[in-house]
């Protein structure tokens, strides 16, 4: 049986949040722009359910989807199709989570990030709580600022233990962190150091563009969020003519959900059926 890995970005590009380094904070989509991501996303659940691959589903938007009843929709209508493996999400977690009852806890999932200057630690924690009740996987964690570090540690003591807690790097500077900066966060993150550097990616395979790939709202489909040829569309195209194995034109990857994909970092191994929400295999229930 045929495995695909899916990351859908649709045209959403407005948020709730207001952090200062996200081009996409505090702007707000018209109602026709939202109606129009709604009708993509829609198109692309009928897609969905008309496969009989096994799909595993990572949403990717530019802005917050789950404040949108239409994201809770589809991704509980994704949850409880048998071809779907896993459904899950980047959120900052701001929605309510009582329609989180009705998804299947066996596919559904959520890759939350922690926003310190957006809502406090005691109200996400207490997100958090409700997930756990919830029986809901999901990992967390934020930008690992090095004047930041301590919220990262309180974080991590405040939530469950069996929950993956991550940490993203901060790259924009050359050297930012120290090797007891990064022996310090090791100790919340055991995987942040594949995170610290642009992985050399420069004709090594990677799974992109075979068993992964991305769709956007259009249906165009392309190995990674990084690449920008268009290999075919969902709509238009035969799927299995268009995938097919094949290696990395960047010269580097630094993002996670690009270097997850190299063969050579073995990161399947490491995370299992995890890859997409971010939850390595030892944190899996």
């Amino acid at each position: 049986m045929t495995n695909w890995s899916i990351l859908y970005r649709g045209p959403l590009s407005s948020c709730n949040y207001g952090c200062t380094y996200c081009p996409f904070a505090k702007t707000k989509n018209t109602r026709a722009e939202l109606a129009e991501d709604a009708q993509r996303l829609q198109k692309f659940v009928a897609w969905v359910k008309s496969r009989s691959e096994n799909i595993s589903i990572l949403f990717t938007p530019w802005g917050e989807g789950l404040i949108r009843n239409y994201y809770q929709e589809a991704m509980t209508t994704l949850s409880h199709l048998p071809q779907v493996k896993k459904v899950t999400i980047q959120t900052n977690l701001s929605c309510a989570t009582k329609w989180m009852e009705k998804v299947n806890k066996e596919t559904f999932a959520l890759w939350t990030t922690f926003h310190p200057t957006q809502i406090s630690l005691d109200k996400f924690v207490d997100k958090c709580s409700q997930l756990d009740a919830l029986d809901i996987q999901y990992s967390v964690g934020f930008v690992a600022f090095k004047e930041e570090l301590d919220i990262l540690e309180r974080l991590r003591n405040r939530i469950h233990p069996k929950r993956y807690v991550w940490a993203n790097a901060y790259k924009r500077v050359a050297d930012y962190y120290s090797e007891a900066d990064i022996l310090r966060i090791e100790k919340v993150d055991p995987l942040f150091r594949y995170n610290t550097v642009y992985h050399q990616s420069l004709g090594k395979s990677c799974q992109a563009g075979h068993t992964s790939f991305t769709i956007d709202g259009n249906g165009d489909v392309r190995s990674c969020h990084f690449i920008d040829n268009i290999l075919g569309n969902i709509y238009v195209d035969d799927m299995q003519a268009i995938l097919a194995p094949r290696t990395c034109i960047n010269a580097t990857c630094g993002c996670h959900i690009g270097y997850v994909h190299l063969d050579e970092l073995n990161l399947y191994e490491t995370y299992e059926d995890g890859v997409l929400e971010r939850i390595p295999a030892a944190y899996r229930r």
